[in-house]
C-alpha cells in the first residue's frame, strides 16, 4: 500500500491537498494509509482518528434512516410531501429554468418522497447556475449555525421549484426536506433519529452533527481549490459557493439533511461496511436486503440521463469529464451502469457518494470490498478520485 500513499502525497506535494487518509476494505481484511497535514501552516499531521465534515455522504445515512421507515410503513414513496409539510402546499415553480424568480406558474404534480430521494423534485442548490441556486444564496438559506432544520426548510417552501417535478434531475436540498420529513413523522429531532437508528446499533461513536468539546484539534481544517491557478488556498466568501453554508463544531440544534455531519474514517467505513448487507458486525439489522437494494439499483428513467452537477465555477476544458456519466441514482447514491463510459474500470452496481471537500466512498458487492478517502478541500481537483479509483481497479 505504500504505492497508494506515493500517489497521494505527489497531490500533498503540489499542494493540491492538505492531507489524505484513506481506507481500503476487501473481504475481512482492511488496507489503510494517511499522508499530509492536518493544517498546512502548522504542518500539524493527519491523526488516526482526524475529524472531517463529510458534507453530502450526510445524504446516504438520511437515506438509509428514511428506508427504514418506508420499511416500517410509516411513510410511502408515493406519499406527497405535502402530507407532511403543509408550508409547500403553495409552492410554485419557474415557467423555465431562465425565467425571473418572479415568473411562476402552478405545480402539475406535488413531488413525492420517491422525487426526494431521487432529486427530481424541482428543488436546486445554491452553488448550481441557475435562478433557483441564486435565489437559494440571497436568502441564505443554509448559511446560518443556528437555525433548526424546521426553520431551513420553512424558508425552502417560499422559493419556487426550478422544474415541474419529474422534468429533470437536478442534485438539490430535497434530501434536507426528507430529513425535516422524519423529524415529522417521528416527532423527533434528526440528530436523535440518526443516534438511535444508526449510530448506536452500528456503534458508530463519532459520527455526529457536532463534535466533542475538546476534540477540535482532530479536525482538518478545510481549504478551497482554484482549478484555473492550480492553487490551494483559505476558503473564500464569494456568491453561490458551498462554502458559504454554515458548519459548526459544537452548536446542539444543527441538524441537515443533505450536509452537516462529522464523522472519522473508522467510522464510516463501519457504515459503507453495513451497505454490503443491511447488518452490523454484531447482526444487529439496520436495513432488510430488499430495502437495501434500493440505495444501488438505478430508479432513474432513461430520459434523466447522462446526470451531472455542473457547479458553479466548474472548468470546463479538455481535461473536464462529466464523473456521473457513467452512473444511474438509486435511493440515496450514485450507481456504475456503464463499463465503457467508466474508462472500463469498476464493476456494474458499483455505488456510493462524495462529500463537497472532497471525500469519497465506494461499496462494491461483487468484489465484497468498499473503499473511503477524506480530505477536506473544497471544490478539490477531481484527480484526487480518478487516482484512487484507478488504483482500486487496477489492484484488487
Amino acid at each position: 500500500m505504500d504505492q497508494l500513499n506515493k500517489i497521494f502525497m505527489k497531490h500533498i506535494d503540489e499542494v493540491r491537498f492538505p492531507g489524505i487518509q484513506w481506507q481500503i476494505n476487501i473481504k475481512n481484511k482492511v488496507y489503510s494509509g494517511k499522508v499530509g497535514y492536518n493544517n498546512i501552516e502548522t504542518k500539524e499531521p493527519v491523526l488516526d482518528n482526524n475529524i472531517y465534515r463529510i458534507w453530502s455522504m450526510t445524504k446516504p445515512v438520511v437515506a438509509v434512516a428514511a428506508l427504514q421507515l418506508l420499511e416500517q410503513n410509516k411513510m410511502q414513496l408515493d406519499d406527497l410531501i405535502t402530507k407532511y409539510l403543509p408550508e409547500f402546499s403553495k409552492l410554485k415553480v419557474l415557467k423555465n429554468s431562465n425565467s425571473s424568480i418572479d415568473d411562476v406558474e402552478d405545480l402539475k404534480i406535488i413531488p413525492t418522497i420517491k422525487d426526494l430521494f431521487l432529486h427530481t423534485a424541482g428543488f436546486s442548490y445554491n452553488f448550481l447556475p441557475n435562478p433557483i441556486g441564486k435565489q437559494y444564496d440571497e436568502i441564505k438559506l443554509f448559511h446560518s449555525d443556528i437555525t433548526t432544520l424546521e426553520e431551513e426548510i420553512k424558508k425552502l417552501s417560499e422559493v419556487p421549484l426550478l422544474y415541474q417535478p419529474r422534468y429533470n434531475w437536478v442534485y438539490s436540498v430535497s434530501m434536507d426536506v426528507l430529513g425535516r420529513i422524519l423529524e415529522v413523522i417521528l416527532n423527533d429531532s434528526l440528530q436523535n433519529i440518526l443516534q438511535r437508528n444508526i449510530f448506536n446499533p452500528l456503534e458508530m461513536h463519532e459520527t455526529k452533527f457536532t463534535i466533542p468539546m475538546d476534540a477540535e484539534r482532530r479536525v482538518m481544517k478545510t481549504y478551497e481549490y482554484d482549478q484555473v491557478n492550480s492553487k490551494l488556498h483559505e476558503q473564500k466568501i464569494e456568491p453561490q459557493k458551498i462554502g458559504n453554508y454554515k458548519y459548526p463544531l459544537y452548536e446542539n440544534n444543527y441538524a441537515r439533511g443533505g450536509h452537516g455531519l462529522f464523522s472519522t474514517i473508522n467510522d464510516f467505513s463501519i457504515f459503507i461496511k453495513m451497505l454490503h448487507s443491511g447488518k452490523s458486525i454484531n447482526s444487529h439489522q439496520i436495513l432488510e436486503n430488499k430495502t437495501l437494494k434500493l440505495i444501488h439499483t438505478n430508479a432513474l428513467e432513461d430520459y434523466y440521463f447522462p446526470i451531472e452537477i455542473p457547479s458553479i465555477g466548474i472548468v470546463r476544458d479538455v481535461n473536464y469529464v462529466n464523473d456521473l456519466q457513467a452512473y444511474g441514482w438509486g435511493y440515496g447514491c450514485r450507481t456504475l451502469m456503464s463499463l465503457p463510459k467508466n474508462n472500463n474500470l469498476g464493476s456494474l452496481g458499483e455505488f456510493g457518494w462524495a462529500g463537497a471537500a472532497s471525500t469519497y466512498f465506494l461499496v462494491d458487492n461483487s468484489k465484497e470490498m468498499s473503499a473511503l478517502l477524506m480530505t477536506q478541500v473544497l471544490n478539490g481537483s477531481p484527480e484526487l478520485k480518478k487516482d484512487f479509483y484507478k488504483f482500486i481497479y487496477t489492484n484488487f
